[in-house]
């Protein structure tokens, strides 16, 4: 299940509710390795820790998937996502339960057999960060 249908596979069984943070066990190679904000997740376990923080963070989290599409060969697939949710403390912030509305895109390298190897997200998070807080 190489490319696309592995990503959405993570995308349907991580991020839609229920969120399911265990099925990155199955889906992820052990040294699976996340970069998002600048920062750099390494393991599958400090990957999985990641993605149960922030899922905690928005609560009534619901996660849609805009387009996909992938190379050639289905190793590297791109997604543009729009995450919605409440407030539950995203960033930082105050949890306040205000309405939350993120848009990203995720890049994939997926291995022949369907697992995946890492990602690098770049999301609208200082205009999110911005409008929790008061900024312009």
């Amino acid at each position: 299940m190489p490319g696309i249908d592995a990503v959405h596979n993570f995308w349907e069984r991580v991020w839609q509710p229920p969120q399911d943070y265990d099925a990155i066990d199955d889906l992820v190679v052990e040294d699976f390795v996340l970069i998002t904000g600048g920062q750099r997740i390494e393991g599958r376990e400090a990957f999985k820790q990641w993605a149960r923080g922030f899922g905690s963070s928005i609560r009534d989290l619901e996660f849609e998937v805009v387009e996909s599409f992938e190379n050639h060969d289905g190793s590297r697939v791109a997604s543009m996502w729009r995450v919605t949710g409440r407030n539950d403390g995203v960033f930082g912030t105050e949890p306040d339960g205000r309405p939350i509305e993120m848009t990203g895109t995720a890049i994939w390298a997926v291995r022949g057999d369907g697992r995946l190897v890492s990602n690098q997200v770049e999301r609208n998070a200082y205009e999110v960060y911005r409008r929790l807080t008061g900024g312009a």
